[in-house]
């Protein structure tokens, strides 16, 4: 993924919608299975958000910003955001 942001009036604690971002890397994931990537995606993180994405995505840490999302994260997250496909 080259890069996923939240619009300035989705952030913080009045943000609009919820769980925008979870729901992109999930459908990220999605179309990685679909092409036959078994789900792995990776991405740039922004440093201060390095341990959000570990907890809230199940990603893990490649090298330096750069972090992956592994098959049994991304079958997690697609079952979350889209259940009709389970």
């Amino acid at each position: 993924m080259a890069l996923i942001e939240s619009s300035k009036f989705n952030r913080g604690a009045d943000k609009l919608y919820l769980g925008v971002p979870g729901n992109l890397v999930a459908f990220a994931c999605k179309l990685s299975f679909d092409k036959g990537y078994a789900g792995y995606v990776s991405f740039e993180s922004k440093t201060k958000l390095k341990e959000h994405y570990q907890k809230s995505l199940g990603a893990y840490v490649l090298f330096g910003n750069i972090m992956a999302i592994d098959t049994k994260a991304a079958h997690k997250l697609v079952n979350q955001y889209f259940p009709e496909n389970s």
